[in-house]
């Protein structure tokens, strides 16, 4: 299939680079009439039979290893108890420092061992395996010299455990809400039965924070200020109107095999739980936190912590899969801004939008009504209507451009109003391996002028297909990899692909005779070359809090309310934002290379079965894997 070339204008930015995130509404999007690769695993690890008999045994260990310690996130991704070697539904998470200390240095030696194995004999898939395992491994032991935060199933070692973003005290209870089942007696018990651990689960979070500020490693003030208002809106309803009982309750009602005097004793039982446990546990930790806001730092960035120069390196390693420079990737951002604004500029004075700034211009459409949703509840519910509406017009232009889909279907929610305050505009949740779960793409509908018409094909495009959910969604069914693989979630890989699907749904024609939408896909790609800047500039160079959001709003014209709690957010997670255009533009550059060597031969659907179907990876182990193929594909000389 001919494909058009990329940009020259865009392949610039490439070259010469080294590149190494109820009262919930929802809907359903059917997948596109492609390939179906696999149905939905009983088990979450079919890798014995595909594993050479030395590395078979630890990369089953590093799955059980990390579960062990994490029976929140096997419930996420669907895991029965052969996947985790326990029974783990009606279990939580400790994060004292000494449990933490130990799923690193568990990690961290399984790592060194799978390293370490013997090679010899072993193909070219088994040694990607074996390389890739020992990555990721060692990308969820941390790095060695830091032993504060704690250790996420998402984004590896994660700074700051007490935040306003994410972290196990907003994550925990909305995985109960959305992910834990209760489909008979016993999974209704289970979700009780974690309601009344609360206690030592906040309080391991408690012990974790209160040591991290012991050695000097506390959050930035609007962090905290953050977390404490997460705090104020989850202790707000009263016990029998909290989410976590509500949602039960929807549960239960859905549960015929249970009678009606019986649903009502559990839901007085999970009432008591939020009442005698949950709520104090967490009203306790509020304290704790707000004792902490006047003590905490002004300074916005990581630099500020101890070795934080060190840390954002590390960072940059791990999250932007690059060995550049912070000041380099600073410098990449800035121009890439410049090229962008340029486009967006050449699309907007057709238009009519001549005067002022790219971004002063984009704000004067984000306030012009045709463009805005109602702010009430026919509003929203039209705005889901329309997502889903894109997910299926998309769906239908896929064909041609991929080969394989995933097994697993995706929904479209509004975030819970419990958590919107902090949540991002957008965010995507795997399936279960099991599909007992659809791959969910969050929408957040706190404030409707930041969801302007012109913005939300992109958005859909990719937190849902061709974005994450496809990319997610196929990962989760190679059921021959180790599960770790299938769950991969290379920040360069896993947002560069996101970013990169926002590029091939306009190759797709799904901007024709839409100029104000490729606005938005341009004004998306923008904010993400933003990110390269304001990113460095908060952990590198020291800008101020105020310096980003003066800079991100100016330049991209989004609304305030989603530049503030972006800027919050990078706070939150230093280098999780480099991976966006890190990601993309390494992507574009072996696909340019791939149709430059093969000319008539490049398939794009080919190529993006070969991107896709061995899992998220290192930028690295990509790059290794698209040389072997144009080798294979080219004639022989």
């Amino acid at each position: 299939m001919k494909v058009s070339p990329i940009s020259k204008a865009l392949l610039f930015a490439l070259s010469g680079m080294v590149l190494s995130a109820c009262d919930s509404e929802e809907s359903k999007s059917e997948q596109p009439e492609t390939a179906a690769i696999t149905k939905p695993a009983a088990t979450a690890d079919a890798t014995s039979a595909a594993a050479p008999s030395n590395l078979q045994p630890m990369y089953l260990a590093a799955k059980q290893t990390l579960f062990k310690h994490r029976p929140i996130s096997a419930t996420l991704f669907g895991l029965q108890q052969d996947d985790t070697g326990y029974y783990h539904n009606n279990q939580l998470e400790s994060f004292t420092p000494q449990a933490e200390q130990a799923l690193r240095d568990e990690l961290r030696a399984l790592s060194k061992a799978m390293a370490a194995a013997s090679s010899e004999g072993l193909d070219a898939a088994e040694l990607d395996n074996q390389k890739v395992m020992a990555n990721i491994v060692r990308y969820y032991a941390g790095h060695p010299d830091f032993p504060y935060g704690y250790i996420d199933t998402w984004m590896g070692l994660s700074p700051f455990i007490v935040n306003q973003i994410n972290g196990p005290l907003i994550d925990t209870p909305r995985t109960l809400q959305s992910d834990q089942a209760v489909n008979n007696e016993q999974q209704a018990l289970d979700y009780i039965g974690r309601l009344a651990t609360f206690d030592d689960f906040v309080g391991s979070v408690g012990e974790k924070f209160a040591a991290d500020v012991k050695s000097g490693w506390i959050p930035p003030k609007v962090v905290l200020k953050g977390a404490a208002r997460y705090f104020e809106n989850f202790l707000a309803p009263q016990p029998s109107e909290h989410p976590l009982v509500v949602t039960f309750a929807e549960k239960l009602a859905r549960v015929d095999a249970i009678t009606q005097d019986k649903k009502e004793a559990l839901i007085a039982e999970a009432t008591r739980q939020v009442e005698e446990v949950v709520y104090p546990a967490y009203r306790a930790i509020a304290e704790q936190t707000a004792k902490q806001i006047d003590n905490a730092r002004d300074e916005a960035g990581i630099w500020a912590q101890p070795e934080g120069a060190r840390y954002y390196q590390d960072a940059i390693l791990q999250l932007g899969d690059s060995q550049l420079s912070a000041d380099n990737i600073h410098q990449i951002g800035l121009d890439e801004v410049k090229r962008i604004t340029q486009e967006m500029d050449s699309i907007l004075k057709p238009l009519g939008y001549r005067k002022g700034s790219v971004g002063e211009r984009m704000a004067q459409l984000n306030e012009e009504a045709r463009f805005l949703y109602p702010d009430s509840e026919q509003g929203r519910a039209q705005l889901l209507a329309d997502l889903n509406g894109y997910i299926d017009e998309m769906n239908e232009r896929m064909a041609p451009w991929f080969k394989s889909k995933p097994p697993y279907a995706v929904e479209v929610r509004a975030f819970p109003k419990d958590i919107q305050d902090g949540a991002p505009g957008g965010q995507y949740t795997p399936p279960a391996v099991d599909g007992s779960k659809p791959g969910i793409y969050w929408i957040n509908l706190r404030d409707m002028k930041a969801n302007p018409k012109f913005s939300l094909k992109t958005l859909t495009y990719h937190e849902a297909n061709p974005g994450h959910h496809w990319q997610v969604a196929l990962n989760l069914a190679q059921d021959d990899l180790p599960f770790l693989r299938r769950m991969a979630p290379y920040n360069a890989y896993v947002e560069g692909w996101a970013l990169y699907s926002e590029l091939v749904a306009k190759e797709l024609g799904l901007y024709q005779e839409d100029a104000f939408s490729d606005l938005g896909r341009l004004q998306a790609e923008l904010f993400r070359a933003v990110r390269l800047v304001v990113d460095t500039g908060l952990h590198h160079k020291r800008w101020t809090r105020e310096q980003a959001i003066d800079y991100m709003a100016a330049t991209t014209g989004t609304a305030q309310s989603d530049v503030v709690a972006e800027i919050e957010r990078y706070m939150a997670w230093p280098g999780q934002a480099l991976g966006y255009k890190l990601g993309m533009i390494k992507i574009l550059e072996l696909r340019q290379r791939a149709q430059t060597q093969l000319g008539d031969a490049f398939d794009i659907a080919e190529f993006h079965d070969l991107i896709l179907l061995g899992g998220a990876v290192p930028m690295a182990v990509l790059e290794d894997k698209v040389n072997r193929w144009i080798a294979a594909k080219q004639p022989a000389a």
